[in-house]
């Protein structure tokens, strides 16, 4: 699970959670090992442009309470497109928090989406539990989008998630709805999440991460991947590594340990530039 008490800023790409071991944080460590990677980036809806530059979404996990450090990630220039709000590493905890409530409103007075972070415990957590997170994110942090953490990516749980899903969006019908497994589910679930985010670990990780033929059907924005334990000096590869897998959204830190996203990373300003240098401007 991600930490208890933290706010995710996600910035992802194409315009920046998963495996056998658990971190503290919402998703899973281990790379996917499904079917070889892919040699090459796809043809259409690629973060890559003619220019050899990136347009990647950086995703900032910012699970970190520090208002100084919300306020660096959320007036990033380009500031992030999406940011997870986790108020209790469960879900939208037990009563308004006036603290999140105040970064909630600062990041969505910038025109960026927040995603309130529900963990479904690999679908073990009752579906009713989960859909009175959603209402509450929205009553106390009008919050409608949301970020599912703990995803299993199991066919047996399939039905549970599109129940959840539907909820969301019956919800509210402009909702975005984030799935992380953590590495590659079933292909069933890509027409369930809005963006699946298929990789949750190591730079080491990720340099073996072994991608399914079938993502090349899909668009880079429906993918997201987030990749820690990165040097300085490992931060332009794992992007354009991420570019090549389709991984629309990304976010690449230098956090390590129980809590990688405790703060953003020390090359966070060079991150944000390179990711969306390909991005054309409005």
């Amino acid at each position: 699970m991600w930490p208890v008490v933290a706010v995710i800023a996600i910035m992802w790409a194409a315009a920046a959670c998963g495996g056998t071991s658990q971190t503290t944080s919402p998703g899973q460590t281990s790379p996917a090992q499904t079917s070889p990677a892919q040699s090459s980036p796809a043809q259409q809806s690629s973060p890559a442009t003619s220019s050899g530059k990136l347009c990647l979404q950086p995703v900032v996990p910012a699970y970190f309470y520090s208002s100084a450090i919300w306020t660096q990630a959320a007036d990033s220039n380009p500031a992030p497109s999406d940011i997870i709000l986790d108020i209790s590493g469960v879900g939208a905890g037990d009563a308004p928090d006036a603290h999140f409530q105040a970064v909630a409103q600062q990041a969505a007075a910038a025109g960026e989406t927040i995603l309130g972070y529900i963990s479904t415990v690999d679908g073990q957590r009752p579906a009713s539990q989960v859909e009175t997170e959603v209402r509450n994110y929205k009553a106390w942090y009008g919050v409608t989008s949301i970020f599912l953490d703990r995803v299993s990516g199991e066919p047996q749980q399939l039905a549970y998630y599109q129940q959840i899903v539907n909820y969301i969006h019956g919800f509210d019908a402009g909702s975005s709805v984030w799935l992380n497994p953590g590495d590659y589910p079933d292909q069933q679930y890509m027409s369930i999440g809005n963006v699946v985010m298929v990789f949750e670990g190591t730079y080491a990780q990720y340099l073996t991460l072994q991608v399914p033929s079938w993502v090349d059907q899909y668009p880079a924005s429906k993918f997201a991947h987030t990749i820690y334990a990165t040097s300085a000096a490992d931060l332009e590869n794992a992007l354009n590594l991420a570019a090549s897998r389709r991984g629309g959204h990304v976010y690449v830190t230098d956090g390590a340990g129980a809590n990688p996203y405790a703060g953003l990373p020390s090359y966070w300003s060079r991150e944000d530039s390179v990711a969306s240098s390909g991005c054309l401007a409005g």
